[in-house]
């Protein structure tokens, strides 16, 4: 059974205000306690998963706090825009039931909530409990309630298949310790037809506009020990960059673990990607 986090001590009014959305087991959203897990062999168990997967947990750990300035600071704010254009491209309406993977403290869960309604309902998933602990209490506070939260890896999703009408995934896909299984994962817990969207960092290709991306990006760690405490997090996140898939090669691992109508759009340069495909 996959791990759904407890809801924080509440007041008497939001209590009434949850009502029936905070049933765990409303509509669509039941799970089954099926294992998921692919075979031992299929299983990448090596020293680098691990250590990947402890460093982003590290990392996660001490950026919560101050995760989402960070977020509007580097990107001067232009995080916000593209999420939004990232809703418009998944075809979303109300009822439909979406899971934010690795979405951290709620920002697409927020926009994907008020586009299902009342009678829809968005899973927030993230690895990181105190980055999902920050998003339950972000997004309470701002009266979002039609919303599960996850404690959930992207390569083991605790769901029965074809449980989602959409997958969106802002940020995360280069954290993942086994890129390839996530992406599977992600494909069986679709419905057939149904949108899987990543919104990721990308490289420029035009060699002058990288150099200065580069140089820009340079500063963050810098900007996170000024206003986080810690450098660390933001050196993670520019070596993270620079590692990641370039978009062809995400387009490749999306066509072989049986997406299909696979595509992607460059959007500010080449600085970040938009990967769209159907399961």
């Amino acid at each position: 059974m996959f791990n759904i986090l407890p809801p924080r001590a509440l007041s008497a009014r939001r209590l009434a205000g949850l009502g029936a959305t905070r049933d765990f087991h409303h509509g669509l959203l039941a799970m089954s306690t099926r294992d998921s897990g692919q075979s031992s062999a299929g299983n990448r168990d090596s020293k680098y998963t691990a250590d990947k997967s402890e460093r982003v947990r590290q990392v996660f750990d001490t950026a919560s706090n101050r995760y989402d300035l960070m977020n509007d600071l580097m990107s001067i704010g232009l995080h916000r825009p593209l999420k939004r254009l990232t809703l418009e491209q998944s075809g979303v309406r109300a009822g439909f039931s979406v899971l934010d993977l690795a979405g951290g403290t709620g920002d697409f869960t927020r926009l994907f909530a008020r586009a299902v309604g009342a009678q829809g309902r968005v899973v927030l998933a993230d690895a990181n409990e105190r980055m999902l602990e920050r998003g339950r209490d972000r997004l309470l506070d701002q009266g979002v309630f039609n919303v599960d939260y996850c404690l959930a890896t992207a390569e083991r999703l605790p769901f029965a298949s074809k449980s989602f009408d959409c997958i969106v995934c802002g940020f995360g896909l280069r954290n993942f310790s086994d890129q390839e299984r996530a992406i599977s994962e992600c494909r069986r817990v679709l419905r057939p037809g149904a949108p899987c969207l990543i919104l990721e960092f990308s490289r420029p290709k035009n060699a002058s506009f990288a150099q200065a991306f580069r140089l820009y990006r340079s500063t963050w760690p810098w900007l996170g020990k000024l206003i986080v405490g810690d450098s660390e997090p933001y050196a993670y996140l520019v070596e993270s960059i620079e590692q990641h898939p370039t978009p062809e090669a995400v387009e490749l691992m999306l066509s072989d673990g049986g997406f299909k109508q696979v595509n992607w759009h460059s959007l500010l340069g080449g600085v970040v990607t938009l990967h769209r495909a159907c399961a």
